[in-house]
């Protein structure tokens, strides 16, 4: 390798470790980063899935995811997860779900997430999930959830996370939705 080569192999390796920190899988929108989009592969004849992502704000003007849908379901919905008296409860957020200025927003198991309804074919396991999401001032927004195993809590895990309690875990997978 010449001297050139070299000080040109170092400048492109230096040049890498310092660009911006967005990741191929990431979708830019605007003002918003879209992350770690991801969702849980299905059991044969499951109706329902949740979709988790991450949603990151570099504007100084707060947006609003306001819907999604995906050509997979019949039926797709922002969700939250709140409890009452006790009691975890879930329900659409039909007034959408902003992202202040500077913030993030994580969808995931247990907590805020998209709900896919209606399901007309299983998610498998590696998998891409094509969804469409709304947003107030970004527009529509492609985004491909990355399927992992049943059991994932998290983006890469694939279900076999050894810390996880299967009790304490929502699983949406199996539920019938009206």
């Amino acid at each position: 390798m010449t001297k050139l080569s070299r000080i040109l192999a170092l400048a492109a390796l230096s040049a890498a470790m310092f660009a911006a920190p967005v990741r191929a899988e990431d979708v830019k929108a605007g003002d918003l980063v879209i992350s770690q989009a991801w969702s849980r592969a299905t059991p044969g004849g499951a109706k329902v899935a949740g979709g988790y992502l991450t949603i990151e704000n570099k504007g100084n003007a707060a947006d609003r995811l306001v819907s999604v849908s995906a050509d997979i379901a019949g039926k797709a919905e922002i969700h939250e997860m709140a409890m009452d008296n006790g009691v975890m409860k879930m329900r659409p957020l039909d007034k959408g779900l902003t992202i202040d200025p500077g913030k993030s927003v994580k969808l995931a198991p247990g907590s805020n997430h998209l709900m896919l309804q209606e399901l007309k074919g299983p998610f498998k396991q590696g998998d891409k999930v094509p969804v469409t999401l709304q947003f107030e001032k970004a527009g529509k927004v492609a985004v491909a959830l990355d399927v992992q195993g049943v059991g994932a809590q998290a983006p890469g895990d694939g279900g076999h996370s050894g810390h996880m309690d299967m009790k304490k875990m929502p699983d949406h997978s199996g539920m019938k939705m009206k």
